[in-house]
């Protein structure tokens, strides 16, 4: 990024794309993540590159969730290591959820280079997925879990999830935060909460919400959670993908109230 100016129009999406860059240079990422990646940018630019409305009612909501489960837990995989790990590393510390690495490209050094990084960003301890600890209805690599993690959680958070894992976490009976910029993903439409945000610009406000959350009660919290309809969410981000500069978000939307 030293030959690019701060002037330039694109400057932050190349930054981000050279962080994934990057990624796949320190064997963080995997090669396909670049795919990934430029895919979420696509999307980034139909919800017009800002957090809107209906990502914040989702922000709040999963902070709620996050607060209120007994065995939170943060996975990781290779794009959000390298997008956003200080960021994963506090939002750790905030809800009390250990971080646990688990990819879909199954690659040993992959794992330890991930675990790498969030110790270098500040993580106690990282959990890493263990080959007797599984999910079941999934088959890929991702079925492998910690037993003292995702294998225990009533809630796991999972930026940039795929989708098959996110059907057997909820097939399990798991609740799932996500933040994915497609609301059209089976990963957006079988989360609990879908944050459609640029993971980037989501953190730092998942961080600040959890923190605002944290006075609340658990039947605050329970309220928060109950009046929340992930379905009008996605409803509300496919309308400002459709509608662009010209839509207006419906007066329900930052209050996480069910349409």
């Amino acid at each position: 990024m030293s030959d690019v100016p701060s002037s330039h129009p694109r400057y932050l999406s190349l930054k981000l794309r050279d962080a994934i860059v990057t990624g796949v240079e320190k064997g963080i990422t995997s090669a396909h993540g670049l795919i990934a990646h430029g895919r979420g940018e696509a999307f980034d630019y139909l919800v017009g590159e800002e957090t809107q409305a209906f990502a914040e009612a989702a922000i709040r909501s999963a902070a709620a969730m996050l607060l209120r489960a007994s065995h939170p837990v943060i996975s990781v995989n290779g794009n959000a290591a390298a997008l956003v790990p200080a960021e994963l590393v506090s939002l750790g510390a905030a809800c009390d959820a250990p971080l646990e690495v688990n990819i879909f490209h199954a690659s040993k050094e992959r794992e330890t280079a991930i675990e790498k990084e969030l110790r270098d960003n500040g993580a106690p301890r990282v959990l890493l997925p263990l080959a007797g600890a599984t999910l079941d209805h999934i088959d890929s690599n991702r079925r492998y879990v910690n037993p003292e993690g995702i294998a225990a959680a009533d809630v796991v958070f999972v930026p940039l999830e795929d989708g098959d894992r996110c059907e057997a976490l909820r097939k399990a009976g798991v609740e799932v935060v996500t933040i994915d910029l497609n609301p059209l993903s089976r990963t957006a439409r079988l989360a609990s909460v879908t944050i459609v945000d640029n993971v980037v610009r989501a953190m730092p406000l998942l961080i600040d919400a959890v923190g605002t959350l944290k006075v609340c009660d658990e039947e605050e919290l329970n309220g928060i959670v109950s009046s929340y309809d992930n379905e009008a969410i996605l409803d509300e981000a496919l309308l400002r993908i459709r509608h662009g500069g010209g839509y207006h978000p419906s007066p329900d939307i930052r209050g996480c109230f069910r349409r």
